[in-house]
């Protein structure tokens, strides 16, 4: 199934709307717990997510691309190159010494390194970043499905969500540094297109776009595509993670399901 590019382009701009609110300097109140203005994104997020449900089936594909249509370089999105230490320490040795935590409502709480992940069976496809920022790049991922692993974990019946931890920090807050982090519900994180991506156009993942591994969810907006994933934990509730609104930006007034 195509998506609508008219639905998509609707649903697109909603979200790049109210994503942008809270950097307008107009609407501080969006990023604060309680404030009329988060309550407010907070209703609309829910509607939209209502809405996409009702709209799209669950393994409905996003549209996928034939390789003539990659004609640039992938645009990077959010960092491009962490400064972090225990970052830089993995980057030195060519991530030789990665592992991908899984654990939280697991069965079997794993550790992957990034051989490990790439000899599982993986998943090409050719789509279209779409940012909030209003611009869109195609490129081919390939990685393991994400369906695949939380399957060798063996998800536990209370699990909702999976929330992935980054090392990339975005700034300094008053418990410490504040690294990314991005959630999706189980739903989407069993949808055949999602992925944990370790290449991109035929090449190992560049660290600009998110290496070692990157989450690749085509049916959201970019900002969910978490980079420098480093753990995922299955949990009931996105209450203990950040703000507990679901995301970096999400704690920051933007939507938390940001569908297209």
């Amino acid at each position: 199934m195509t998506p609508d590019p008219r639905r998509r382009r609707l649903l697109l701009g909603g979200a790049a709307t109210l994503g942008t609110l809270p950097l307008t300097g107009c609407f501080d109140g969006a990023v604060e717990r309680g404030g009329t203005m988060r309550e407010v994104l907070a209703s609309a997020n829910g509607l939209t997510y209502r809405v996409q449900r009702l709209l799209l089936n669950s393994n409905a594909l996003a549209q996928e691309f034939p390789a003539s249509e990659i004609r640039q370089p992938m645009r990077p999105n959010g960092v491009t190159n962490p400064q972090d230490a225990d970052y830089r320490q993995l980057a030195s040795n060519a991530f030789a010494d990665y592992r991908l935590t899984i654990d939280g409502l697991v069965d079997r709480p794993a550790s992957y390194s990034l051989a490990e992940l790439r000899n599982m069976p993986n998943r090409t496809q050719i789509t279209r970043h779409d940012c909030v920022e209003g611009w869109s790049c195609i490129a081919m991922w390939t990685g393991v499905p994400l369906g695949l692993v939380l399957d060798a974990v063996g998800v536990q019946s209370g699990a909702r969500y999976a929330v992935f931890s980054c090392f990339d920090t975005l700034e300094m807050g008053f418990a410490g540094p504040v690294r990314y982090y991005e959630s999706i519900d189980l739903i989407d994180a069993r949808h055949p297109q999602t992925i944990l991506a370790h290449a991109m156009n035929g090449q190992p993942l560049p660290i600009s776009n998110g290496a070692p591994l990157r989450l690749r969810v085509e049916r959201q907006l970019g900002y969910k595509m978490a980079k420098y994933v480093s753990r995922i934990t299955l949990a009931a509730s996105l209450d203990g993670f950040g703000d507990g609104y679901g995301g970096y930006w999400e704690d920051r007034g933007y939507d938390w399901f940001a569908g297209i």
